[in-house]
């Protein structure tokens, strides 16, 4: 295999961005076990004082989500999701966000997030970590980023994701979301917000095993949760392309019959979450490592579908919003490929 080296003479700012980015790709990726980890050790080598701690906040951590999902209502502490850093972050790719209408601050909004790929990284910096652009374009309205229910768990790994923007995609907590005043009279609304506008990656970890550069394969056509819930609370959905997302990262291959897949979907069932094996670039060459290549995600953010609120969804209903979401996307992938996919005409969209 021959090795592409990176040039010596980089800017500065550039060399910055790899290093944060590389930061919080270790973050994602290793967040859950050192986070296990600095539990177990702590309780096994900690003094009294130490463990003390460290139970009393295992029992708070249980409890609070019990109680609020982990939720955090606002938009929390800005500086954990804008800042100089984070900002390092989104140019290193770049990531771009594109409006195509407007979302009135009046309701509640379900983003139907397409394609997942490795991370779900352009999401995860729109509505997540760097949320000015997000601001600038869609005021008065709350970003937040739908994961996994139990990444809430997972001792200091919750308070990380908190402070990004993330909340559990549970039921519960979907519906303390978006069933929340759109008055701005409101006590929930005194940070001079009126809306929340959740992105869920709705094609998971399904999805995500199907992400390979310049393959745009969508896990949809069974999954039809998010429609009920846009219903039950009367949530405009709006889907959300995030072109280039799959470009970043390649993965080991795993075609649909092979031992690796096979391997993948059985503990995707058991955990939720599929062990991907991720190709990226290194520090100083762009064949193999694992931080992500530098390539462009542009997420487009469409129109929004209005649903008619009903605490029974009616298959039928279910039915007839879920193809508008799909042949949503459809046109957003045609209107736009060709000016955000390098080659698009060897690119097509394949919806399963």
């Amino acid at each position: 295999m021959k090795i592409e080296w990176a040039p010596l003479k980089v800017s500065p700012a550039r060399r910055l961005q790899t290093f944060i980015t590389a930061l919080f790709t270790m973050a994602f990726f290793v967040l859950l076990f050192s986070s296990y980890l600095f539990v177990a050790a702590s309780l096994f080598y900690g003094g009294l004082v130490l463990r003390s701690l460290i139970l009393i906040y295992l029992v708070y951590m249980y409890v609070d989500h019990k109680r609020t999902h982990s939720i955090i209502d606002s938009n929390g502490w800005m500086l954990s999701r804008t800042n100089t850093l984070h900002r390092s972050y989104r140019n290193y790719f770049p990531v771009e966000l594109v409006k195509t209408a407007e979302l009135p601050p009046n309701r509640n909004y379900i983003l139907a997030s397409f394609p997942h790929g490795i991370l779900g990284t352009g999401i995860g910096i729109n509505m997540g970590v760097e949320i000015s652009k997000w601001l600038e374009l869609f005021p008065q309205i709350r970003p937040k980023v739908g994961t996994l229910d139990q990444h809430f768990l997972v001792p200091f790994m919750r308070e990380a994701l908190r402070a990004w923007g993330l909340v559990s995609v549970s039921k519960e907590a979907l519906i303390h979301m978006l069933t929340k005043s759109n008055d701005p009279k409101h006590a929930d609304n005194r940070d001079g917000f009126t809306s929340n506008a959740v992105a869920i990656l709705v094609g998971g970890a399904q999805e995500a095993m199907d992400s390979h550069p310049g393959q745009y394969t969508l896990t949809l056509k069974s999954r039809k949760g998010f429609v009920k819930m846009a219903i039950r609370t009367g949530s405009s959905i709006v889907p959300s392309f995030s072109f280039g997302e799959v470009d970043i990262f390649d993965q080991v291959a795993n075609p649909p019959d092979s031992l690796l897949r096979r391997v993948q979907s059985v503990v995707k069932k058991l955990t939720g979450v599929a062990p991907l094996i991720p190709v990226g670039r290194g520090f100083f060459n762009y064949t193999f490592g694992f931080l992500p290549q530098r390539r462009r995600i542009v997420q487009v953010v469409g129109s929004p579908i209005d649903v008619v609120r009903s605490a029974e969804p009616d298959a039928a209903y279910v039915d007839k919003i879920h193809g508008q979401v799909m042949e949503a996307l459809e046109k957003m992938f045609d209107q736009y490929k060709e000016q955000y996919i390098p080659q698009s005409k060897n690119t097509r969209l394949v919806i399963q």
